[in-house]
């Protein structure tokens, strides 16, 4: 995977964040090691989640490991707590906040959508049953005689 496919990757995965549930700002970086190495960062705050590809000096910790843990990490299959405590991250910088960014990457509620129905269906759920109307009893048809006018 090269770096550009990897922040790709993490723009994604940060797409169903529920930023509404975010109440404190955090900012943490990735340093990738291997495949796809670099650095990026991601923001929390109240109105967005942000990836952007470069370093940010002002993060609150630093989380080193390999693309695939990252990502992982973002879509919120890996615990980053886990991802440490198993050896595939390390932290750096205020560690207290890596239970936060679990907290933070829960993604927002599944809203069904009510799917239209189809043409078909439409017309078949707004045609409304006619009462048949009886039919009229057949008359029969007698020959027309030619009437005589009578004669003056």
């Amino acid at each position: 995977m090269t770096y550009e496919n990897l922040v790709k990757e993490a723009i994604k995965a940060v797409k169903t964040v529920d930023v509404k549930t975010i109440k404190e700002h955090l900012a943490v970086e990735f340093d990738i090691e291997g495949k796809g190495e670099g650095a990026f960062y991601v923001e929390f705050t109240s109105e967005k989640v942000e990836v952007q590809p470069y370093e940010y000096y002002d993060h609150d910790f630093r989380v080193r490991t390999d693309g695939t843990s990252a990502i992982a990490i973002l879509k919120g299959e890996l615990d980053p707590q886990t991802a440490i405590n198993e050896g595939k991250a390390t932290a750096e910088g205020n560690v207290s906040k890596v239970a936060l960014l679990a907290e933070h990457l829960k993604p927002a509620p599944v809203v069904e959508e009510k799917v239209p129905a189809k043409k078909e269906e439409v017309k078949k759920a707004e045609v409304k049953k006619v009462e048949e109307k009886p039919v009229p009893k057949k008359v029969s048809k007698k020959p027309i005689t030619k009437k005589v006018l009578g004669k003056k």
